[in-house]
């Protein structure tokens, strides 16, 4: 099994690509060890010391790390990642597929806003997701409020050096040249 490695733009992430599919849908992070006893990988994972978060993606996993050096740790990571995937094990405890995060925040919107957010969800949908997981993080809507979008960032993209820039100068720009009801965009 060969699992490639590529920089994100968060220095203290890796996104790992294990040649096959993570999740059938949706996106998973585990931010602690206490959160990642629902997958046997992500608990693993975070057995490795250094590491503090991991993040599942439709074909990769992205790990992030305190300030230890890869050098030390991408060859852990590699072997359990690859023991993972060689043993069959499910991905989840529960043998379930993982539907994301959802449950973890309702969006919020007036019902006068309904057209504004079904135009803000598609653009995320069709123009920023998919260049938000080729760096190796998922971006998802949470709320619209007088003209702000609230915007929740995980994986690599969540603390993030340059992710003020995206979600100012790349995501904020876009939705008001579309949507002249947003005036800004700000995480969650």
């Amino acid at each position: 099994m060969f699992i490639q490695t590529e920089a994100t733009p968060n220095p203290a992430t890796l996104k790992f690509i294990p040649g096959r599919a993570v999740l059938d849908s949706g996106t998973m992070e585990f931010t602690d060890r206490d959160s990642a006893t629902r997958s046997p990988l992500a608990e693993r994972l975070f057995a490795v010391p250094g590491v503090t978060g991991v993040f599942y993606g439709s074909d990769f996993v992205t790990v992030t790390k305190d300030d230890s050096d890869w050098q030390h740790l991408k060859p852990a990571i590699l072997g359990v990642i690859m023991e993972h995937y060689m043993s069959g094990a499910p991905l989840l405890a529960d043998g379930q597929v993982a539907d994301g995060d959802a449950p973890h925040a309702e969006e919020f919107f007036s019902e006068a806003d309904t057209e504004t957010v079904a135009v803000i969800k598609d653009l995320l949908e069709t123009r920023i997701r998919p260049a938000v997981a080729s760096d190796g993080g998922d971006i998802t809507f949470r709320g619209f409020k007088d003209g702000i979008v609230y915007l929740d960032m995980k994986g690599s993209c969540a603390g993030c050096p340059s992710s003020t820039a995206t979600l100012k100068h790349g995501i904020q720009n876009l939705l008001k040249h579309f949507i002249p009801d947003v005036v800004e965009v700000r995480p969650m």
